[in-house]
């Protein structure tokens, strides 16, 4: 067993417990740039690892009945195929063309990462006018197309699964809490994952020592996470999970080092600095105008 690989699992484990997000777009950058493991073997491994983990988080929303069975069932008929056609996708670019796989998946770090960051603002902006009802209007089309886009993208890269798919609910939803945005995701997930690794088993190149070092860490980061989701803030972990998000994203795609820890650090800054200065300005006494 590795132990960087499994405390890399433990780290996504947790994330994807407390947030609904960070897997795959954490777990397959981190392989390839700190581990050096290939494109194809990081996002095979990585994608049989989390249909191992995902059921656990999805279970817990289950339980707790903040699922939209209705939503699953759409994003699914336009997943589950997408996933299958983008695992075959992946297989088919071979060893040769890895490097063209690893710019793919930075493009979709990146994806992931500004999708994080406008799910932040339609929440903030959602919460200045709270929804009374969790009604849901389900509008099929769109939600087949993203189901299907988004499983494109996770079956060739394992990445996606969370973060691109809640946030367009977001926008197709916006009368949803956002628990049920995120046990939504997480049980439609399931398949969507469970589909894309039965796909990388059969054209990919999947390693099951890197698949069990990763589970060691994720299973129970991914239940401990979800034990404390509700007392851990959500903005700071969404902040620094997009800051990283960022500077992998822009390594995998050629950017320099130094400009892509540069980023990370610039949005760290955007998303820490303005919740500090509205908490600082709530706490000046007013001037008496005597």
């Amino acid at each position: 067993m590795d132990f960087g690989i499994a405390a890399t699992g433990l780290l996504t484990g947790l994330l994807v417990g407390m947030t609904g997000m960070g897997g795959g777009a954490l777990t397959m950058p981190l392989l390839t740039l700190v581990f050096g493991v290939p494109p194809l073997a990081a996002v095979s491994s990585d994608l049989v690892a989390g249909a191992v983990m995902k059921p656990l988080g999805a279970v817990v929303h289950l339980r707790r009945g903040t699922v939209q069975p209705k939503l699953v069932g759409w994003l699914c008929l336009g997943s589950l195929p997408c996933a299958a056609l983008g695992s075959l996708l992946a297989g088919s670019l071979g060893k040769g063309a890895e490097s063209v796989l690893k710019e793919v998946v930075g493009g979709a770090v990146l994806l992931a990462a500004g999708t994080l960051f406008l799910r932040m603002v339609l929440a903030r902006r959602r919460g200045a006018q709270p929804s009374t009802s969790d009604e849901t209007v389900v509008r099929p089309v769109p939600t087949v197309l993203l189901g299907g886009v988004a499983g494109l993208v996770v079956g060739a890269t394992s990445v996606g699964s969370g973060s691109i798919i809640i946030v367009v609910l977001l926008l197709l939803n916006r009368g949803l809490s956002s628990a049920r945005l995120v046990g939504t995701d997480l049980v439609q997930a399931v398949p969507l994952v469970l589909v894309a690794a039965v796909g990388h088993l059969f054209a990919g190149d999947v390693h099951f020592g890197l698949v069990g070092s990763l589970l060691v860490g994720s299973l129970p980061g991914v239940l401990v996470g979800a034990l404390v989701s509700a007392r851990v803030p959500d903005r700071p972990v969404r902040v620094v999970v997009g800051a990283m998000l960022v500077a992998t994203g822009l390594v995998m795609t050629g950017a320099d080092v130094v400009l892509s820890g540069s980023a990370a650090l610039l949005v760290v800054l955007l998303g820490a600095v303005p919740p500090l200065l509205r908490s600082a300005k709530s706490r000046v006494p007013a001037v008496d105008a005597r």
